[in-house]
């Protein structure tokens, strides 16, 4: 079976593959590009689909090759393929959602001008993400986590004449640079300090003491930034949500298991080098608890249902880097479980939403509402993907978030706990105040008598990403911890040195009746309607309009980034052109001056030039005739 692994580095070519032909052949195929991604993005499924099957054999073991590429004094620098557990799991969870997305998109933008272009973006996308997926060092996974900022960049701005759209694309692109600015400075530190970018190196070199352990909590915390802004945690969420400027399938296709997991999946491949500094590990637990409540926070007041789970997306990667950062071998095993499940019942919940934008032609769920009979199968996936993220069991969410909320409680860290249990009330209120908004109740927007069900191009991958979001979760249960147990066997399961004790029953419990209560709160509210919002946001209209405005976090930043930034801006503007372009256009203006000085005295005209030699033999005589007479301070 190694040798179905030996051939993993193909799985990265075919989209990459498709790219090239639809850039090349895009104005013929017009919207026949779907059929080249769908079919290189199947293949590259299959494929991964065979290389995690084979990783997952007993006795199977990482396969990692690779080359010289650059020789520098003693130091050479590889490029390559590696197959572990994490990446082979990761293989299969991007090309299937991608698969999909592609799947899906045919239908969604059929009839787009720019169809080519769009499978394009989509196609380079995939291929960039799985390149950073099997990269084995730090350097290879930063050139595809560029690549993957460029292609979400050029995704988020497809509808590129609208100007939300373009400052979207600019936001998400100078906001996750920020991060990573942070990932470049820790790379170049730990080749610095071990001499090289491989991971298997740089861990070797924490576990025989070559770094110092200021070095290894400084170097961790910057990585840490990078995945802090591909994972829009907090402080650098800010472009997450406006990334919803983008088409519905880039939503789902960023949101779900490409550029937003990017973060997560970075901090797990280099868990050794976090697990090296206790104070790094912090630094990811309390980022991603606060991040977790503070964006769901921010979901129980939005409006629009794709702003809605960008916030939700938001909030469950802030559950997924708690998971990392509080609770050891338990907490990266529910970290990584939750990043899987989540993969496909957020792609589900996107691709939903973009089902029901597509018929009823708005975002806002005020707008909405009565859609469970004409959309059936839009609003059964729908509900589904709402009892997963809300953690009802037997859903796939439940099995993750369970594990998340355990293994924090394992880890005695009870401050992170309660977090959690927050977040997770406020998850399943905000997602079935959407769920009966959207589909339940009498329609309240214009033109719902002709709302109809989507084509079969998309309702068929939302039924397959149905499936996944129901019984993905048993692949890892307290009773059959199947998934963790293969996740720990190898080296990164040897650096804990024990697994920590199982929750308290009371924490399962706990789990699902914040569930049930958030899930019946929602109910009272906005279906039955017997609790009015109103009387609940009467007595703090501020806390509403904090929650609804997100804190004001986007005008703070532009008072105190922006305009700062924009005056400085327009500083070196004037500069550049008063000072700069002046001292240049003044020299132009004397070379002028000497050039027409010159072409004047040069016309061609010989009275011109007797009168010259005249006034020059004139003026020859008289120095002469002053010299010889002395008339002069220097006369001899």
């Amino acid at each position: 079976m190694d040798s179905i692994m030996q051939y993993a580095w193909l799985i990265p070519l075919f989209p990459l593959f498709a790219f090239i032909v639809i850039v090349s052949f895009g104005r013929q195929l017009k919207e026949g590009a779907a059929y080249v991604g769908i079919l290189c993005t199947g293949i590259s499924f299959v494929l991964a689909a065979m290389t995690f099957w084979a990783r997952f054999q007993p006795g199977a073991t990482d396969v990692k090759t690779t080359v010289d590429w650059l020789e520098m004094l003693d130091k050479v620098v590889r490029m390559g393929f590696e197959v572990n557990q994490l990446n082979a799991m990761m293989l299969v969870i991007v090309t299937f959602v991608s698969l999909l997305v592609q799947i899906y998109s045919k239908g969604y933008m059929h009839g787009d001008e720019r169809f080519p272009v769009f499978y394009q973006y989509l196609s380079l996308f995939t291929f960039s993400m799985l390149g950073l997926v099997i990269s084995p060092n730090l350097l290879q996974v930063y050139i595809f986590w560029e690549l993957v900022g460029v292609c979400s960049f050029l995704l988020v701005g497809y509808y590129y004449f609208k100007p939300e759209a373009k400052a979207a694309a600019k936001k998400a692109f100078i906001v996750t640079r920020i991060g990573d600015v942070g990932l470049f400075i820790g790379i170049a530190l730990l080749f610095w300090g071990t001499g090289s970018f491989d991971y298997a190196d740089i861990f070797n070199a924490i576990a025989l003491g070559r770094l110092e352990p200021w070095m290894i909590t400084l170097t961790a915390v910057l990585i840490f930034i990078g995945a802090v802004g591909k994972s829009g945690q907090f402080p650098l969420h800010t472009w997450l949500p406006d990334a919803m400027e983008g088409p519905t399938p880039v939503s789902a296709l960023i949101h779900a298991a490409t550029m937003v997991a990017a973060g997560v999946y970075l901090v797990a491949a280099a868990y050794p080098l976090f697990l090296a500094s206790e104070t790094a590990l912090n630094v990811v637990a309390y980022v991603g608890g606060f991040t977790a409540i503070f964006a769901a926070s921010i979901g129980l007041t939005q409006r629009d249902i794709k702003r809605v789970l960008a916030y939700s997306t938001v909030s469950q990667l802030g559950y997924m880097m708690l998971a990392l950062g509080a609770a050891g071998a338990a907490g990266y095993v529910a970290g990584t479980f939750h990043l899987m499940t989540h993969a496909f019942f957020k792609a589900l919940l996107f691709l939903a939403a973009g089902s029901v934008i597509h018929a009823v032609h708005t975002q806002d769920v005020f707008e909405m509402g009565g859609l469970w009979k004409k959309m059936p199968v839009t609003g059964w996936v729908f509900l589904i993907g709402c009892l997963a993220i809300a953690g009802v069991p037997p859903f796939s969410g439940y099995w993750s978030k369970e594990e998340i909320l355990g293994a924090v409680y394992a880890a005695h860290r009870y401050d992170l706990l309660w977090v959690g249990i927050i977040a997770a009330f406020f998850t399943a209120f905000y997602m079935f105040r959407l769920f009966f908004l959207t589909f339940v109740g009498q329609p309240r927007g214009e033109g719902h008598h002709e709302v109809h069900e989507s084509p079969a191009v998309m309702t068929v991958p939302l039924v397959l990403l149905a499936v996944p979001a129901v019984i993905a979760g048993f692949v890892n249960t307290p009773y059959a911890p199947v998934l963790g147990e293969w996740l720990l066997d190898g080296s990164i399961g040897a650096l804990f040195k024990e697994t920590g004790e199982h929750a308290a029953a009371w924490v399962q419990v706990a789990a699902i009746l914040v569930s049930l209560l958030g899930i019946g709160l929602a109910y009272l509210m906005y279906a039955k309607r017997s609790v009015a919002p109103e009387a609940i946001v009467r007595p703090l209209p501020w806390l509403y309009q904090l929650s609804y405005r997100k804190y004001y976090i986007d005008e703070i930043y532009h008072a105190v980034f922006v305009r700062p930034l924009g005056w400085i801006g327009y500083g070196l503007q004037f500069f550049d052109r008063f000072v700069v372009d002046g001292l240049v256009g003044l020299t132009a203006k004397i070379a002028n001056f000497i050039g027409w000085l010159h072409a004047r005295l040069q016309n061609g005209q010989v009275q011109t030039y007797g009168v010259v030699v005249l006034l020059g033999m004139v003026l020859i005589l008289i120095g002469y005739s002053l010299t010889v007479q002395g008339g002069v301070p220097f006369a001899k």
